[in-house]
């Protein structure tokens, strides 16, 4: 168990479905702002997710997506629950398993570089932009850091994850503007369903690049191109 240092106060922020069904994190101002998650959906190529789908078709693309978000349920409620001390999730059910195998693969591999924990599942927002919710924020390595767990069915380049990273920096945006930090580094911990593990780190002049390309999709969402 890594202790968790409450340095800063984050408060919960209300989430919303308005009529058109869009949801939205509600800020302690009272704003409605749509989450990281929704505006990197947005503004994604979609043209290889659609040529697989197109692939494979739509139930079965439906179905690994429904069982893989149940899974990385599973594994972020086992990791939560190893971080805060608490009775981790039981059961015998394959599903449940494989969680607890790719949970435990994180904890002796990736955790014990985390010196300090901030907070965990935190809420965040950056006032009159985007909210969203960091699976930890701390200090990697000595550093402060914005970490994030991902689960895959199988390892993944670096390449393909330009999202996950943008994700950390928002998060990351976020959290220096309305606390006065000045995180400078984002951190992967990936684990897949043969329970191989690998770290992927960004920090200094990548992390600042990533900022800027978290910028261009926020432009992209907010002001989209003309069809």
């Amino acid at each position: 168990m890594v202790p968790l240092e409450e340095l800063y106060q984050y408060a919960p922020l209300k989430r919303v479905t308005a009529d058109n069904g869009k949801r939205f994190y509600v800020a302690p101002d009272g704003n409605k702002l749509s989450s990281v998650t929704t505006i990197l959906g947005a503004t994604a190529d979609k043209t290889f997710l659609e040529a697989w789908q197109k692939r494979i078709g739509h139930a079965k693309a439906n179905a690994i997506r429904n069982e893989a978000a149940g899974l990385g349920t599973l594994m972020h409620e086992h990791l939560e629950s190893w971080l805060l001390g608490r009775e981790r999730p039981k059961g015998t059910a394959p599903i449940r398993i494989l969680a607890q195998q790719m949970s435990d693969t994180i904890i002796a591999r990736g955790l014990p570089r985390i010196n300090k924990l901030w907070g965990i599942e935190a809420p965040l927002y950056y006032p009159g932009l985007y909210a969203g919710t960091s699976d930890m924020i701390g200090e990697w390595d000595g550093e402060p850091a914005i970490m994030d767990f991902k689960n895959t069915r199988k390892m993944k380049k670096r390449d393909w994850i330009e999202d996950y990273f943008i994700q950390t920096v928002a998060y990351g945006m976020a959290h220096d503007i309305v606390y006065g930090t000045e995180i400078r580094q984002g951190v992967i911990l990936m684990v897949d369903r043969e329970c191989k593990y690998q770290e992927f780190i960004i920090k200094g002049d990548e992390y600042q690049g990533y900022c800027r390309k978290w910028a261009d999709r926020l432009e992209r969402f907010f002001f989209p191109p003309a069809k």
